[in-house]
């Protein structure tokens, strides 16, 4: 028998998520501008900055998620790891190159131990095989796109138009505000998940060796992450090169005002509020016919997706080069197109991660998985910072290419993937939305 609606604490770590990506991404969407226009770095520099930094934050829950397995649990460390991005962004408002490095290091360790631990908690609320699990991942997936939303409207605008610090700042009380809502709520509503480190409760099972199925389970993480590299790598050229053809060769002006080129990055949030419902309903139709996409197929469709997009930015790189600063409306299209492959990979992957893990390695997978993305930050910031070496239209063009030959090679591994992950499929339905709380 399936159950009606979710755990209460879904709902509170919706609200921890949100307002700590409430201050991850108004602290990115100010800082490539920061450091081009107040510390006055090379765009090569402030791109390698940018790679390493947005890298670096995903490579740190790899040794976050290990110890939280090994001594902590998953409490203590989303704790921990929300005290030391909060101090990083208080920080980042003091305008000094020194703080500003320091403020780097404290974001990036404080979200090592942060961003594995959380998603291990939804996944946690549930048995293994409950069909709400999906439909979880998407509600939580929506908290993230809430605070994504409102930050560049916040932080861009006021550090944008008023001063730096002013935008820095704000994210700092973000992530305060997500630390109150922890604390107040953890115990009511958490229980005693989370609390106790896995290697602790698996002490007594000993050196249990991974099983056949589990090692071709794990096998498919490593793959799909393997995949996400190329997606990431371009995807997040939005705080970046995007952002630069947002700043300097898009006509930004509406009815007399220029808004400022971070609010485009609200963009994204905001299309998958509208379109992660009709998602979800998608998928469920397609499973009653039977008809559903397997979640390494649904990879596939997000790359090329992804591809897509930066086709049309290569045609508005062109229309800039021959007729000077392009309307507004070619970077929502780009954003559009980004965001319907984003929903097609992101939420499948961590609901992927979370059902083939073995219970003993989840932090740690989880912290892998976001491996893949500290790959593809540090590659793609390193590729925008050459976003003045070349002609727009070939830049994004390479993009382009990139995204496309990534969807056609994974499309060939589909059929293996799919016999690896040995009847997890059968749990991967997205449950109807009509029963859960109106959140768009």
């Amino acid at each position: 028998m399936v159950k009606e609606g979710h755990p209460k604490g879904l709902y509170l770590l919706f609200g921890i998520e949100m307002w700590e990506r409430f201050s991850f991404y108004g602290m990115r969407v100010l800082l490539m501008l920061y450091m081009l226009k107040a510390l006055e770095f090379s765009t090569e520099k402030a791109g390698s900055v940018y790679g390493l930094y947005t890298g670096l934050v995903y490579l740190t829950p790899l040794i976050g998620g290990y110890i939280a397995d090994r001594y902590w649990g998953q409490r203590k460390s989303i704790l921990v790891g929300g005290l030391l991005m909060m101090l990083g962004h208080f920080a980042m408002a003091v305008e000094n190159l020194a703080f500003f490095y320091s403020a780097l290091a404290l974001l990036i360790l404080g979200n090592g131990f942060f961003k594995p631990n959380i998603s291990i908690l939804v996944g946690g609320l549930y048995e293994k095989n409950d069909p709400r699990r999906d439909a979880a991942f998407t509600i939580f997936y929506m908290g993230i796109n809430l605070g994504a939303f409102f930050s560049p409207l916040v932080c861009s605008t006021l550090g944008e138009k008023y001063g730096w610090h002013y935008g820095f700042a704000a994210a700092g009380i973000g992530m305060g505000a997500g630390l109150f809502l922890y604390l107040w709520g953890q115990k009511k509503y958490l229980g005693d998940l989370g609390l106790t480190p896995v290697a602790k409760n698996l002490a007594s099972m000993g050196n249990v060796a991974l099983t056949g199925t589990e090692k071709k389970q794990i096998a498919v993480i490593f793959i799909l992450a393997f995949f996400t590299i190329f997606f990431w790598g371009c995807f997040e050229q939005a705080g970046s090169s995007l952002t630069l053809f947002a700043d300097s060769q898009t006509n930004r002006t509406i009815f007399g005002y220029e808004f400022p080129a971070g609010w485009y990055q609200s963009l994204n949030p905001l299309f998958i509020f509208v379109l992660a419902p009709f998602f979800s309903s998608i998928w469920i139709k397609l499973s009653q016919r039977d008809r559903e996409p397997s979640s390494p197929m649904k990879f596939v469709w997000g790359l090329a997706l992804l591809a897509a997009g930066f086709v049309l930015m290569a045609v508005a790189a062109k229309t800039y080069m021959t007729s000077g600063p392009v309307a507004a409306w070619w970077l929502f299209g780009v954003y559009f197109l980004h965001t319907l492959g984003e929903l097609c990979l992101s939420p499948v992957g961590l609901s992927v991660v979370t059902k083939l893990s073995p219970a003993r390695f989840a932090s740690l997978l989880m912290g892998t998985w976001f491996l893949s993305s500290f790959v593809a930050n540090l590659a793609g910031g390193i590729f925008a910072g050459q976003y003045d070496t070349m002609a727009p239209d070939s830049f994004f063009g390479i993009l382009a290419v990139t995204a496309g030959v990534a969807a056609i090679a994974l499309l060939a591994l589909v059929p293996m993937l799919k016999r690896w992950m040995s009847g997890q499929e059968s749990s991967e339905q997205v449950p109807h939305l009509k029963s859960e709380p109106k959140l768009t």
